[in-house]
């Protein structure tokens, strides 16, 4: 139990036993006395004389616990911070040096050992040249008139291209790990797969709502899983439009647990998202514009991201505006919500939400759920509380103060839209994984465990809310 208390509230801890114990020394002291004294001391003195020195005692050890706090104590939980933060996450925050006086050469050392643990010039210049190269490798299949998708074992998908982007948003958001029966019937491919016929052959793949037939071709890979290139219709992708390639080979040899509580951090898939509403009541104002983006394995989805406008029926409040930006003629053609939460629904599927602040978020969401009849079981993690665990209760956990403690910048354009403050987030989370892991939190059930003891956070954040919002499942 002792292991599990901060090194701040220990030290408190055992000044509170000072106390307690100097005052036990002085009522025994004091019995003492007044067994073996003569008829000239009272009790009642002696009781005056111990309660001033219970009072004097305690103070003077209070004084002296607010020092040893403020110069020894928050210095070195700061200074380990500060290293987690380089060891984990690369981040460079420097600690003070003014603020680490009396801590002797124990923060200069830590800065020596994070400055020699900085990668050399030459890899950093080899992880752009890498980037480069993928960007070229990525426009060179953008000209290719085929969609390709690689899927693993299970028929999960593990990379698309431009061209296969934009035939699955046709049917559907996009998503890696998602299984390729979301998009498409795979009747054929069973069929040919049961005939005992070459994979490596040609066929027709239906939609999912059989509206559409696309001619295929698949290429086997053994256990490994398959290829399949889908003939690529020009007229699917807008001019000037431009989407990545997209994949994760991690997700070739993904092992599955029996439950989302024994899955790993690093093996989750996350929908970090954020909404911009009429207000700030969750029963009775609606939601403007939501936005999202993917986090898989420790690692933000580039090109798997989710914004929309969406009618609220009502007329945007100017408060409102000035705060996100979202004008009336932004979502007088937008869709309803009714229509906007199914695609991201579909989105959302199989991954744990994330957002800041989060019982506002999912509380606009199952709002809507009896006029939608999607239902929102996803399990929720809130960076609030994630932010609470890494970096303590008495720390500021504003969106704001998370990023900058994490060295992320949010263009002041962006701030306060759904797609800035959602990708913000995101990025957040990803440096917090390794963070997390590194206090030796390894699974999601044992996340979930740490986060319930900082759940006071939510509630001083959302006053006006009804409990059942607060709550997060």
């Amino acid at each position: 139990m002792a292991k599990r208390l901060s090194l701040r509230l220990r030290i408190f801890l055992f000044f509170c036993l000072l106390a307690v114990g100097a005052v036990v020394l002085a009522v025994a002291a004091m019995a003492f006395v007044w067994a073996r004294a003569d008829q000239g001391v009272s009790l009642s003195q002696l009781i005056t004389a111990c309660v001033i020195f219970s009072f004097l005692n305690t103070g003077l050890i209070l004084g002296i616990w607010l020092l040893f706090d403020e110069h020894v104590a928050r210095p070195i939980e700061t200074l380990s911070t500060n290293l987690r933060l380089r060891a984990h996450s690369g981040v460079d925050a420097g600690l003070s040096m003014q603020a680490a006086q009396y801590l002797g050469d124990l923060a200069p050392a830590a800065q020596a050992l994070s400055k020699a643990s900085q990668p050399p010039a030459e890899s950093t210049e080899h992880t752009r040249r890498l980037i480069k190269e993928r960007e070229r490798l990525t426009a060179l299949l953008s000209e290719i008139p085929i969609g390709t998708i690689l899927v693993n074992a299970a028929r999960e998908i593990v990379l698309y291209d431009a061209q296969a982007a934009a035939i699955l948003a046709t049917i559907a958001p996009p998503r890696l790990g998602a299984p390729l029966a979301d998009y498409f019937d795979l009747t054929a491919l069973s069929q040919l797969r049961a005939s005992g016929t070459s994979l490596n052959g040609a066929f027709q793949l239906s939609d999912i709502g059989h509206h559409r037939t696309f001619n295929t071709r698949i290429k086997a890979l053994g256990e490994e899983g398959d290829i399949i290139f889908i003939d690529y219709d020009t007229s699917l992708l807008n001019e000037g439009e431009t989407r990545p390639l997209v994949f994760d080979f991690d997700l070739l040899e993904r092992e599955m647990t029996a439950h989302a509580k024994e899955t790993k951090l690093s093996d989750l898939c996350f929908v970090v998202f954020d909404t911009e509403t009429t207000g700030l009541s969750v029963e009775t104002d609606a939601i403007v514009q939501v936005a999202a983006q993917r986090v898989m394995n420790g690692r933000l989805v580039e090109g798997e991201v989710f914004d929309a406008y969406v009618n609220p029926g009502r007329a945007i409040p100017p408060a409102s505006t000035k705060i996100h930006g979202v004008r009336d003629a932004d979502v007088a053609d937008a869709p309803t919500i009714e229509q906007v939460i199914p695609a991201f629904h579909h989105f959302a599927k199989d991954a744990v939400l994330v957002a800041h602040n989060a019982p506002f978020d999912i509380g606009l969401l199952r709002q809507q759920e009896r006029a939608t009849g999607i239902k929102w079981d996803h399990p929720v993690l809130d960076t609030v509380l994630l932010s609470a665990v890494v970096f303590g209760i008495s720390q500021e956990h504003s969106l704001d103060a998370l990023c900058q403690r994490l060295a992320i910048e949010i263009p002041a354009q962006h701030r306060h839209t759904a797609l800035g403050d959602a990708k913000a987030t995101a990025e957040a989370l990803v440096k917090l994984l390794p963070l997390l892991q590194g206090k030796g939190i390894e699974t999601f059930g044992a996340l979930v465990q740490e986060t319930r003891k900082h759940g006071r956070l939510l509630k001083d954040m959302n006053p006006k809310q009804p409990k059942r919002v607060v709550q997060l499942t």
